[in-house]
């Protein structure tokens, strides 16, 4: 697999994961971690981790 094909992919996994932890916030899904409420604001997080990675996928992919 080139380097091209690799970051395109991974960029289109993150965006997945991003879309993810945008619904969550949207529909405002509950979530439990081995008992433990997981708080909205963990998902913001996410999301702009996710986003950000997903973007430089799709950046080096380009390249």
């Amino acid at each position: 697999m080139s380097q091209k094909n690799y970051s395109l992919l991974a960029g289109v996994i993150f965006l997945l994961v991003a879309l993810i932890h945008l619904s969550r916030i949207i529909f405002a899904w509950p979530a439990l971690i081995a008992g433990w409420p997981v708080p909205i604001w963990i998902n913001w997080i996410g999301l702009f981790v996710a986003g950000f990675l997903s973007w430089q996928g799709f950046s080096l992919g380009k390249k």
